[in-house]
């Protein structure tokens, strides 16, 4: 009788179990997929829906006509990692010191070695996590995407790398499968592409979460015709290029995302895949950041405002245009509610942007920028910035210029009204101070 209850109880224990797992399961399998692609150093008007009359992006385009289109998305910096640091942790790049980009084979700066990234907090809501492509955010291998939350990692560790040799300026070999470098022939764009396949394959019955982060268009300008020519590390060559290149490069991109789209509706996963475009700053050189002022490395929106289209079929409208202002930490808040995961204002500096796009008001933003010189790059003038509603006030620092915008009526920043609202340049000059304050590392 005794065993008979032991048996009777374990079964119970056992079934109650493989509720539970199939439960978790269920649950795990409501979740959407994420697809997080982010460009490198693309202008505003570098693709066709933004206005590019001579490049083509029909991939891009398309996936603009079946989902949302921002007009005032920013990126969290005007450079690089700021940006994508921003975005690993949902938070000001500010609060964990991250002003600038991370120099060739420089350690002990980056990602906090400690603390939460978008991939640790997905990780735990049951998500497999992977990046295909560019990282940026830190040599050290505590630092390093295995170590911060990512299941796999296909790509680069550095800000760039020869396409086709696949080392970084410095001529340090920099491609990377997990935590060991390697090998591997071809051109970098369709490399990530295939990756980003292999791995949307390999996990189709999800829920997966993939950063998609390509380096293209970012310099060495090389085309996937370029292999001959001749750029080498340390040398000029390596930031010589022209628009024809650059075009070649963003229509490479695009061709690549498309194929991507593309397997996600060869697998069945597009209406439960939530898809998301964006670049980590404006465009440099060779870019078009038209009708915008500026360019990489400035707090002109040119610099800062970024092309930004999310897609979810069933969920999101169609061919809608928002003019919602929203930033790249955005998507790290939005992102974890759709994982299922609560509002955690410790960890979140971004909003859940669904609600805004799905039929609420838009809401009022105020957002920040700063630009500080770091170690090594001293070649222009210290500035922050904030927008607060339609109103952007610019403050450089060794000059003391101020600039107040408009950009409801003023997108290209040519109309100073500095000295028409003394009031709301001395509100919008206290609001700079105290953000100042309340990200200030310790």
């Amino acid at each position: 009788m005794q065993l008979k209850r032991s048996l009777i109880c374990l079964f119970q224990v056992l079934s109650t179990i493989g509720v539970s797992i199939l439960s978790m399961a269920s649950a795990d399998a409501g979740k959407p997929n994420i697809l997080f692609i982010l460009a490198d150093d693309l202008g505003y008007g570098d693709l066709g829906c933004y206005g590019a009359t001579d490049l083509e992006t029909p991939h891009l385009d398309r996936l603009a006509a079946d989902g949302v289109r921002f007009t005032d998305f920013y990126a969290n910096g005007a450079i690089c990692s700021p940006t994508r640091v921003a975005f690993l942790t949902g938070r000001y790049q500010q609060r964990v010191g991250m002003e600038n980009a991370l120099y060739y084979q420089e350690k002990g700066r980056g990602l906090p070695s400690q603390g939460e990234t978008i991939a640790d907090a997905l990780h735990s809501a049951g998500y497999t996590t992977g990046i295909s492509g560019k990282w940026h955010v830190g040599y050290d291998r505590i630092r390093q995407p295995i170590q911060q939350g990512f299941d796999h990692f296909f790509g680069m560790l550095g800000g760039n790398h020869h396409y086709f040799e696949h080392m970084d300026r410095i001529g340090v070999p920099d491609l990377w499968l997990d935590n060991a470098p390697i090998k591997r022939e071809g051109y970098t764009t369709d490399l990530i592409t295939e990756d980003a396949l292999q791995f949307i394959e390999q996990n189709q019955d999800g829920p997966f979460f993939l950063y998609l982060s390509h380096a293209a268009p970012h310099f060495p300008w090389q085309g996937p015709k370029d292999r001959e020519k001749d750029i080498r590390p340390k040398k000029p060559s390596w930031q010589i290029g022209d628009r024809a290149t650059y075009v070649a490069m963003v229509e490479q991109m695009d061709a690549g995302i498309g194929e991507v789209l593309q397997k996600l509706d060869e697998l069945d996963l597009r209406d439960r895949t939530l898809v998301v475009f964006t670049s980590d700053n404006g465009g440099h050189t060779y870019s078009r950041n038209a009708p915008l002022r500026g360019a990489k490395g400035e707090l002109w929106e040119g610099g800062i405002r970024v092309p930004c289209i999310a897609s979810w079929p069933g969920k999101l409208p169609a061919g809608k245009v928002s003019n919602q202002v929203g930033i790249t930490m955005d998507w790290t808040a939005t992102f974890r509610r759709l994982a299922g995961l609560q509002t955690e204002p410790e960890k979140e500096d971004g909003i859940d942007l669904l609600p805004l796009l799905t039929g609420k008001q838009n809401e009022r933003r105020t957002l920040f920028w700063r630009r500080k010189r770091g170690p090594v790059r001293k070649g222009f003038e210290e500035s922050r910035a904030v927008r607060h509603g339609r109103w952007k006030l610019i403050e450089q620092s060794e000059s003391g210029e101020k600039f107040l915008f408009d950009l409801s009526q003023d997108r290209d920043e040519s109309q100073n009204l500095i000295r028409q609202h003394p009031d709301l340049v001395t509100e919008l000059h206290k609001r700079l101070d105290a953000w100042e304050k309340s990200v200030a590392t310790k």
